[in-house]
């Protein structure tokens, strides 16, 4: 029963080869596609907060902003307003199951290349927009570049990397995410009194990381995986070589010529993703991205500053609150690098539950207690839920957020990874829509019950990974059938085995023959 041990202790077998100097690069080039993703969020909800975007493209958001009595949790509310930043994500649902193709057919490379194309193009096209269709055309294509971006980054890195480091390597694209975010608020606070255009150069600089993705793919590795799965079979060995830094690779390479082979048999795998086998990997892939968006942290990092605002800052001190916030992003994210792969994946998130219920309930409680309709929080509750909210982006930082992504890019085997990875990409942007369309609306209308509402989705995704979240700390990519779900006490019955069950009917079935 070695399985077993393996399974629940992630003492694998190790593959032969070192961390080198070759892997770094391209696991930073590679990450700056969370870079460009990062950015996008942190900015969007910065300008949505400065005057001269909101007299430009929102009038009437802006007019009502400047009433003295107005409602605090309503002066925001417009749909139009929503939709620029939940626009993108509507693209990138579509964008990420055309690019599960992309990755499949062309590799990983190519799809991240078309990716940073797309995202340039919608740079251009919302810093230098003149009216809302523009400015929102221009998000579209943003969209585009951030779903082929989320569905080929995130393999290109567990495929690469070595499993005993896989899931350190794999959150650099969360913290990608999470400079991006930083960069954006420190941006937003530094043009934030350049009138009448700053809004502008917030808009223009995230042109950077995409360049630097576009330019820097050029000169990385495809994954030896994608290599061998198009049948350059050579060339992936070599890769294999180059980025393990050792010349004695069979064992890897077996294996994913194994995985490869396997793959090359399934010819439709959205139709092979849908079988009872596929069950556990594509419901886990799917039910982490909806849970990553329902703890409430992209109603947090999106509107950060509206939120500041919201309870009494100013738009100054709302902006270098989002500094702040971000800041702790980025250093909190540094935690699950160093832990991921000691404590486990499962240690993290159970521990980023508790951490997160607790702030989303501190929060309400305070603006329920003294936010009124009109008027501001006192300075020192003010304060307390500036803390909070940095408390709950560090726990978000260091669990949810880099592993709902690393868990469903090292869970599917080969044959359905780019298919089951695209559902986990759209299923996400899918929640990040909702969110990002509803949340301006819903603090409107449920007030401080909106981070209660928030805390109630916290409670039912620890039961879930308490209970139903296998741990996958250690385990090879192109093993986790046999290694983790067929050793699970709940997904193991999804993988019967199919000899097994025809033997067991012909025994059924042979004493009424004699």
């Amino acid at each position: 029963m070695p399985a077993v041990v393996i399974a629940n202790t992630g003492d694998v077998p190790e593959f032969e080869g070192r961390i080198t100097f070759n892997v770094i690069v391209c696991v930073v080039i590679a990450a700056c596609g969370g870079l460009m993703f990062g950015y996008d969020i942190g900015v969007s909800g910065g300008v949505t907060a400065m005057d001269d975007f909101l007299k430009k493209f929102f009038y009437e958001v802006w007019e009502r902003k400047q009433l003295a009595h107005e409602n605090n949790y309503c002066k925001y509310d417009n749909q139009k307003l929503q939709l620029f930043t939940s626009s993108l994500y509507v693209a990138a649902l579509i964008a990420s199951f055309i690019a599960s193709r992309t990755c499949s057919k062309y590799g990983r490379k190519p799809t991240m290349q078309l990716a940073s194309i797309f995202f340039i193009i919608g740079v251009a096209l919302t810093t230098f927009a003149v009216n809302i269709e523009m400015l929102i055309f221009g998000r579209l294509h943003l969209g585009l570049g951030v779903g082929f971006a989320n569905q080929a980054v995130p393999l290109f890195l567990s495929e690469l990397a070595p499993a005993k480091i896989r899931g350190a390597l794999n959150i650099s694209f969360q913290l990608f995410i999470t400079i991006g975010i930083l960069i954006a608020n420190v941006v937003n606070y530094a043009v934030g009194k350049i009138h009448p255009y700053g809004f502008r150069i917030s808009l223009g600089i995230a042109g950077v990381p995409a360049l630097m993705l576009c330019l820097g793919s050029l000169a990385i590795h495809e994954t030896p995986t994608s290599l061998i799965e198009r049948k350059k079979v050579e060339e992936g060995r070599a890769v294999l070589k180059k980025i393990r830094g050792v010349d004695n690779v069979d064992r890897e390479y077996d294996s994913i010529v194994h995985a490869c082979e396997v793959a090359s048999q399934i010819t439709q795998p959205y139709h092979k993703l849908m079988k009872r086998e596929s069950r556990p990997p594509l419901v886990i892939a799917i039910v982490m991205q909806v849970f990553q968006q329902f703890t409430g942290i992209n109603a947090i990092m999106f509107y950060a500053p509206v939120l500041f605002q919201t309870v009494g800052f100013g738009s100054d001190a709302a902006l270098l609150s989002s500094v702040i916030t971000g800041l702790v992003n980025v250093l909190s994210t540094f935690v699950s690098v160093v832990l991921v792969d000691r404590v486990g994946r499962r240690a993290l998130l159970l521990e980023a539950c508790v951490q997160m219920f607790i702030t989303q309930c501190i929060i309400g409680g305070i603006l329920m207690k003294d936010l009124k309709i009109t008027g501001n929080l006192p300075s020192g509750d003010a304060l307390v839920v500036v803390i909070m909210v940095c408390v709950f982006v560090a726990g978000f930082a260091w669990s949810w957020g880099p592993l709902g992504w690393l868990i469903p890019s090292e869970t599917f085997p080969l044959e359905t990874r780019t298919a089951g990875f695209s559902f986990a990409v759209s299923s996400n942007m899918l929640c990040t829509f909702v969110i990002a369309q509803a949340f301006l609306s819903m603090l409107c209308h449920l007030r401080s019950g909106i981070f209660f509402f928030f805390a109630a989705w916290i409670v039912v995704m620890g039961l879930f990974a308490l209970f139903l979240l296998p741990e996958t700390k250690g385990v090879p990519v192109d093993e986790m059938v046999d290694r983790v779900w067929k050793q699970h006490w709940f997904w193991k019955r999804f993988f019967n085995d199919e000899q097994a069950v025809e033997k067991r009917e012909t025994e059924m079935i042979r004493p009424h023959l004699i």
